[in-house]
This record gives C-alpha cells, sequence and structure tokens, in this order.
C-alpha cells in the first residue's frame, strides 16, 4: 500500500510552482469532487477513499471516507485541500454495507493530485472480487479552484445540480408558483374569526423581544483586569468588492457598476413580481458566471442559460466545509475576533446579535461583548456627551479602559475554549483599533466589521431607538433632553471618525434598508470568514413575519409511530382548513407571501387547502431521519432496542438514529433554510415536522443547542416570529385542542 505523495518530474515544476503560487495569492482552496459509476449492481458493497494527508491522514481501510449514493448508479465524495497540501495520495476500495470487512482494494498504483492536476492517465477502477470477477467502476475526478465565498455560495445546488432523494426520487426543492383559482365551498366560513382569539402564552424562554435592548443580551463583564501586547500588526491587502443592487428594481448584467476590486457579486433575488421564477436550493443567488475579464463577476438570471458557472456541485459541499473547519492554519486562526467599527445608531449592535445567534446556532462558540455594557457598569449610566469628546482626555483614558477590559475578557474566553468572539463597540479611531490588534497579537485574528449607514432616515429612527430602549437614559425623564445629548454625543464621534482601512475588514455600506447597499471585503480568507461574509450579504432588516407550523395530526401521530410517511388523521384534515382559514386572513394583504413544506405527505396536504400563494416543498424540511426505527414507537424501540433507546435518552441531541440522523446533522442541512429565510423580504409559512421546527424556531430564538430536542412545539399551533429592526418578537396561536 502507498506511504505518502511523490512529486513527479516531468510535467515543468517552475510553472507548476507559479501556478501554485498564484492560486495561493487569489485566497483560493482546492475543491475535489470524486465520483464513481457503475451499472451494475454488486450486492451491498459501498464505495470509500482512503489515502494520505489531509484526506483520510491514514491508509487504514478502517478510516476510509464513505462515497454518497448520488444516484441508483453514481456514487460522490467532495472536499476541500487547504492551500498547503497541494498533493494527494489515494485510492477507492469497497467495503460491505454492514461491518468494516473484507475490504476490496482497487487494483494499481496510487492516484495522485498535485495541484489540482491529475498524474498519469484516467483509468477505471477495477476491484477484483474472490471469485475472480472484476468489478469495474468509471471513475471521474474534478478539482476546481474557489475561493471562500465561491465555497460559501457553493452550498446551494442550481436547478441543474438538484440531486434526487435516494429514497423518493424527487428533487431537494420543487415548486409550485402558479396560484391556485378555486378554493373549497365552505373554507371560508370562519375568515371574520379575530385571530387574537388563538393567542396563547409564549414559553417564557421564548424569543428576545424587541422591546428588550439588544446590548443587554451581550456577555456579562466578568474582569476587571488589564493586559496587553506589545507588538504591531501587519497585513498584506487584497481587495474585493461586493455591489448589492436595489432589489426593487431587476437587475442586469448590462447595467452593471464597473470596479476596480477584483470581483463582484450580489445575492439578491428578482423583484417580487417574478418570484416563483427560480427556485435555489436555499442559501442563495442566481448562480455566478465568471466574465470574459475573469476579473469581475456578473449574473445569469435566464434558467436555460448556456453559461456553465465554474463553481462546484453542491453535492457534499455541507462535508467539504467540515473538513475545511478542522484545517484552520496557525494557531491564532483558530479564535476569530469580529470587532465592530462604526458611528453610534448604524445597527452594529443588532448585527453583533444577528451573527452572534447565527454562528452559535450552527455549533460555534460564541459570545457578544458589549463595550458599553462594561461602561455602564464601571462608570454608570447618566454620562453626557461630554464624556465622549476626543478632547477630553479623562473620558477617553475611561473608554480605553473599559474597551480593553473588554477585550481582555474576550480574549480569556476564547483562550478557555472560545471560538468566535464578537466585539461591539465604536472603535471609531485608528489608534482604538491598534490597541485592539496589539492585544491580539498571537491570540485571535481580528476581522473589522464596519457598518456604514448614509440614510438619514434610517439613522433617525435609529437615534430615537437608542433613546427609548439604552440604559444611558433610562433616567433622564425629557424625552426631547436625551435626544439634544445623543446628537450631540455624536457629532462628538463624527469629528474624529476614522473609516478602517488597515488589516482584514468587512464593510457593510447602507445595508440595513434592505434595498441594496454594498459589502466590501478586504484580506479575508479561511472558511469561516467567508460563511461569515456569506451571511451578512445574505441577511436585512426589512420586518416581515415567519410562521412556524407542524402539519395536521397523522394517522402515524395517532398510533404513536415516529417517521413514516401517513395521511392526515380526521383530526389533522379539520386543522388543515382552519389553517388555511387563518393564513389567509393573517396574510390577505400579503399577495408575496410563500408556503413552504417538506416532501413528506402530511405537509402538503396541510398546505392543500391555502390558496392565492405559491408553494414551495423543500427537502431539507423533512423530518428527522429515524433509520432503522423508522415506523416504530418509543416503546418498542425500549423494549427491541433497549442500549439505543438509553443512548438517546441520554443526549438526544448528538444521538443518531441507526442509519438516521441525529439533531446536528439536521441542523446542518437547515442552514439553506435559514439563509433563504433571512433573505426573504415577504411573510413566509413553514410547515413541517417537531423536529425540524424545533431547529429552526431554535435560531430565532437564540436558545442553546442543547435545548433544542426539548422545545415545545405543539400540534395544531402556530408560532408567528416577527422579524424586525428592534429584533425578533413572537406570538403563538393555537388553533385547536
Amino acid at each position: 500500500m502507498g506511504t505518502g505523495p511523490s512529486r513527479n518530474s516531468d510535467g515543468g515544476s517552475h510553472a507548476g510552482e507559479e501556478r501554485e503560487e498564484s492560486l495561493d495569492q487569489a485566497g483560493g482552496q482546492l475543491y475535489v469532487s470524486l465520483k464513481m459509476e457503475n451499472y451494475k449492481k454488486k450486492g451491498d458493497l459501498i464505495p470509500h477513499v482512503y489515502g494520505s494527508v489531509p484526506l483520510v491522514g491514514s491508509w487504514d481501510p478502517s478510516k476510509a471516507l464513505s462515497m454518497e449514493r448520488e444516484s441508483t448508479s453514481m456514487w460522490e465524495l467532495s472536499f476541500v485541500v487547504p492551500p498547503n497540501h497541494e498533493t494527494l495520495d489515494f485510492k477507492f476500495l469497497l467495503k460491505p454495507k454492514h461491518g468494516y470487512t473484507p475490504c476490496i482494494v482497487e487494483e494499481g498504483p496510487n492516484r495522485q493530485l498535485i495541484g489540482g492536476t491529475l498524474q498519469g492517465d484516467a483509468r477505471l477502477a477495477l476491484f477484483k472480487l474472490d471469485n475472480e470477477e472484476v468489478l469495474e467502476y468509471r471513475v471521474l475526478i474534478k478539482a476546481d479552484r474557489v475561493s471562500p465565498f465561491d465555497l460559501a455560495a457553493s452550498w446551494r445546488a442550481y436547478l441543474d445540480n438538484l440531486r434526487p432523494s435516494t429514497v423518493r426520487g424527487i428533487p431537494d426543492v420543487s415548486i409550485d408558483a402558479v396560484p391556485e383559482t378555486g378554493r373549497e365551498n365552505g373554507s371560508s366560513a370562519s375568515l371574520e374569526l379575530d385571530l387574537e382569539h388563538y393567542v396563547v402564552p409564549a414559553p417564557s424562554t421564548s424569543a428576545n423581544s424587541g422591546l428588550v435592548y439588544a446590548a443587554n443580551l451581550a456577555e456579562n463583564p466578568r474582569s476587571l483586569t488589564f493586559a496587553g501586547g506589545c507588538c504591531d500588526r501587519t497585513a498584506t491587502i487584497k481587495e474585493m468588492e461586493v455591489v448589492i443592487p436595489d432589489s426593487s428594481k431587476v437587475y442586469s448584467g448590462s447595467g452593471m457598476v464597473e470596479s476596480k476590486s477584483v470581483g463582484i457579486f450580489s445575492p439578491l433575488q428578482k423583484q417580487d413580481s417574478h418570484r416563483g421564477l427560480f427556485v435555489d436550493r436555499g442559501v442563495g443567488s442566481p448562480r455566478l458566471v465568471k466574465s470574459s475579464s475573469s476579473t469581475a463577476f456578473s449574473f445569469d438570471l435566464k434558467l436555460d442559460s448556456q453559461n456553465k458557472n465554474s463553481m462546484p456541485a453542491a453535492a457534499g459541499a455541507v462535508a467539504a466545509a467540515a473538513i475545511a473547519d478542522q484545517m484552520l492554519g496557525p494557531k491564532e486562526d483558530r479564535h476569530l475576533a469580529l470587532v465592530l467599527v462604526g458611528l453610534p445608531a448604524r445597527g452594529k449592535t443588532f448585527t453583533a446579535v444577528k451573527l452572534t445567534r447565527y454562528l452559535r446556532w450552527l455549533g460555534h462558540d460564541t459570545k457578544h461583548f458589549n463595550v458599553g455594557k462594561y461602561r455602564r457598569l464601571k462608570h454608570g449610566t447618566n454620562q453626557s456627551a461630554d464624556f465622549f469628546r476626543a478632547d477630553n482626555p479623562e473620558g477617553m483614558e475611561a473608554r480605553n479602559e473599559v474597551a480593553a477590559l473588554a477585550m481582555d475578557d474576550m480574549i480569556a474566553w476564547m483562550q478557555e475554549g472560545g471560538q468566535v468572539g464578537i466585539f461591539d463597540a465604536t472603535n471609531s479611531s485608528r489608534s482604538r483599533r491598534n490597541m485592539l490588534m496589539k492585544m491580539a497579537e498571537g491570540k485571535c485574528k481580528i476581522i473589522f466589521l464596519e457598518t456604514i449607514c448614509n440614510d438619514e432616515r434610517i439613522i433617525e429612527r435609529n437615534i430615537r431607538l437608542k433613546i427609548q430602549q439604552s440604559p444611558d437614559y433610562a433616567e433622564e425623564p425629557d424625552y426631547e433632553a436625551g435626544l439634544r445629548d445623543f446628537r450631540i454625543r455624536l457629532a462628538n464621534y463624527e469629528k474624529v471618525y476614522e473609516p478602517v482601512d488597515e488589516g482584514s475588514y468587512i464593510k457593510m455600506i447602507d445595508m440595513a434598508s434592505g434595498h441594496g447597499g454594498q459589502i466590501q471585503v478586504n484580506n479575508i480568507s479561511g472558511y469561516l470568514p467567508g460563511r461569515i461574509v456569506f451571511f451578512l450579504v445574505n441577511t436585512h432588516l426589512t420586518p416581515r413575519p415567519i410562521l412556524l407550523t407542524r402539519h395536521g395530526e397523522s394517522r402515524d401521530n395517532v398510533r404513536g409511530r415516529i417517521g413514516g410517511d401517513s395521511v392526515l388523521s380526521d383530526t389533522g384534515e379539520i386543522y388543515m382548513k382552519k389553517l388555511a382559514n387563518f393564513v389567509e386572513k393573517r396574510l390577505k394583504n400579503e399577495r408575496t407571501a410563500s408556503i413552504w413544506t417538506s416532501t413528506l405527505q402530511r405537509t402538503i396536504l396541510t398546505a392543500s387547502p391555502i390558496v392565492g400563494f405559491p408553494k414551495i416543498q423543500w427537502r431539507a424540511l423533512d423530518e428527522i431521519n429515524a433509520g432503522v426505527c423508522d415506523g416504530m414507537t418509543y416503546e418498542e424501540i425500549k423494549k427491541n432496542m433497549p442500549e439505543e433507546y438509553e443512548s438517546r435518552k441520554k443526549d438526544k441531541l448528538r444521538y443518531r438514529y441507526p442509519r438516521g440522523e441525529s439533531y446536528l446533522d439536521v441542523i446542518q442541512r437547515l442552514e439553506p433554510v435559514i439563509i433563504e429565510l433571512e433573505r426573504q423580504r415577504a411573510p413566509v409559512v413553514v410547515i413541517s415536522h417537531q423536529a425540524v421546527l424545533r431547529a429552526l424556531y431554535a435560531y430565532f430564538a437564540d436558545r442553546p443547542l442543547k435545548e433544542i430536542p426539548h422545545i415545545e412545539v405543539p400540534l395544531h399551533t402556530i408560532i408567528e416570529i416577527q422579524m424586525g429592526v428592534t429584533g425578533v418578537q413572537e406570538k403563538r396561536y393555537k388553533l385547536m385542542d
């Protein structure tokens, strides 16, 4: 068996070195897709891949990576190779579906990928069975260089890449974009009922109310010690600009504004009147097409485009991301500090809260440190605008002191195992930012996140919210006096404000309105920063409701059986009609709303009486896969599989049903749904299943991962999540007992 990679000497080493250097300078990573095809099914043999670092790190067949079935005849595995591992040494092998032995290793020498290029001639994978029969697989190997942004975008499956379900032969996403014109007789009988009649109290630990000041949700100060570093940080500059057009206009490539930067792209859909014409897997955008100049990206919104993007297929991208997350490079890169920058009333804290919620939900240990909270604890809440003058040395010293305290706390938390710290303050001077960079030297990687807003209406709205909600003005009985004081404070900051032009940074320019804007990205590399940028590109603050509900009671619910694909019970059919009445009244003025269901018939049937809205089926919204336990009752599992029952009872979050899923698996596949929900500007009704809705609700309510399996999501109840500039609010309607 092969022991390690060796570089061939017949390919012009200087050219290869130049190619690798240019690729590294571009900040890209190597995305590799391996496929094996065989139309003659042979027992339960599953194709696997094993080899050298970083693919597996061991030539031990028991540690081989399983390939996933893409179709009845095709198997696929995708992964990301970091820039410091340009050579891959690997082979294919077959393993029985149940058990580890015997393994059948492919005949012939090891396969090598060097710098993304397959060495030697392409060949079939030949496997010699015990009876001397030879099994042949056609092998397809593709390697693409992608930036972190392309990698994040590749989670989408474009229409030509949608993979059918291995169970029911259905696509990942399907849509009925044509509104129904008829309605069931009598379905509007209760339309005049008062919706508030159905309101029930939400759980006490429910979604954060918009009345809660966002900064109060930040980490509580725990330290009053100071420690700093001593070294200057230097950084090379690589620029990229993301231009987000006004969504009220139809965007076309011919109208694109030229940029002096490396690239331009936008994730926004066409205007709402075009809804339903283009549906992707859920994280985002029209497909990206490399322009002829190779220095900019243009958009192709045509479904029948002949231009093929050079980005990897979505298959395996999530697994690839997981591998990339484990290859973090230098030690300091394993901890990420997002340092916010911006004038007051520009939405920094709300951005920090959204990012914290998103990253926590994905499983990244994330905390929000708000310097204002430290200042109020140390110096009180009654500081006037004079405290914030740049020519007030006592005020400057006090503010720098609390910033250092917060930074110390954040770094100490990271050294205890925390991953992403969000440092929330104005940080409006280079001297302040230099201080933070010195403190972070060798301990964490800093990315500045600057929020810029030029819309006077939004600034005025934010100022008034600040006076109403901030503890700084809680003791000021005169609203107008508080308003005058804050305007003076703001003017003090404006006099000395220095925009970020150093280090690694993300600039959000006029993003708050939800009507276009820009994101500028400088010297950003790595998988997680790319994921953060992609989230910021797709999020906005446009107020709109999201309605979550389980399907009507099914026949399997009545029997107490999990999983399955049964139809509705008689009670479920009653709920189906009540839900239609409710939705049509609640969203009667929201003609651009949409109904999202899973692909299981109990959710599709529940949505069927709702008319006037496009209905979209997501395979990602299917119930948690119970594997071999599908169709069983919990009593049957306890009796026949006691070890599985006890394992699930001990840790419902991480427990994975045999040949099924865990709650963490569900979260992973729901990320495209979350990104698409963030992108939506119109209301969405999500009709899904208990485990899935627990995970979705936990995202909006910012509930810890460990609580997800225990969140209450009862049948025949609608959870309305209101998303807007003041945060997330919740209301629950119970339509039936």
